[in-house]
């Protein structure tokens, strides 16, 4: 079995990284393969709407001049997908969205090629606009009939520097237990 997840934050390794590291830990605890891997520094552009997914139905998108066919690759390989975002002015980031945009319209060209994969989102946020950030990437995993996992509060951990989020206890534990059930759902249905 196999997570992978992908960090939307313009900061490398910042708070969002070490909360979807945090439901990794997790993850891999339970002896389930994991993979971050960090949008930052990429310029991705959203879907320009050509419908070529839909006319080749071949699994990829067809701009072909960034991450997003790789990122398409490690979706259809896992068995569970993580989608981690900072919150920028009560949204998700440029680049997430963006990843959301194409990788979603890919699947839907495709028969809803990630159905049945188990998914969450997780949310970095100084104070507030999470909420907003959190029901977006769940949208993404709604849509393409996939399974979301929950945890014991919303998957948000708060903080603004670097590493501040891990000073957030009942963030740290949200992911803590989100590692678990989504470990525990991975184990029920691979």
């Amino acid at each position: 079995m196999k997570v992978v997840a992908f960090n939307g934050s313009a900061r490398k390794g910042g708070n969002t990284a070490r909360l979807l590291g945090t439901v990794l830990g997790e993850l891999e605890s339970a002896g389930i393969e994991t993979e971050l891997v960090e949008l930052s520094g990429q310029n991705i552009s959203g879907c320009i709407a050509c419908y070529k997914c839909f006319k080749n139905k071949d699994r990829r998108c067809a701009v072909d001049d960034d991450i997003i066919n790789e990122c398409i690759s490690k979706m259809l390989e896992a068995d569970g997908i993580l989608l981690g975002s900072p919150t920028y002015f009560a949204d998700i980031s440029a680049n997430m969205k963006a990843l959301i945009e194409r990788c979603g319209m890919v699947a839907r060209a495709n028969g809803d090629m990630f159905r049945r994969k188990v998914g969450a989102g997780v949310v970095a946020v100084r104070r507030c606009g999470a909420y907003h950030v959190f029901s977006s990437l769940n949208s993404f995993f709604l849509i393409g009939q996939m399974i979301v996992v929950g945890s014991s509060y919303w998957n948000i951990g708060i903080g603004r520097e670097p590493g501040e989020v891990m000073k957030d206890e009942e963030g740290v534990k949200t992911m803590k237990d989100l590692g678990q059930n989504m470990a525990w759902v991975l184990k029920r249905i691979c």
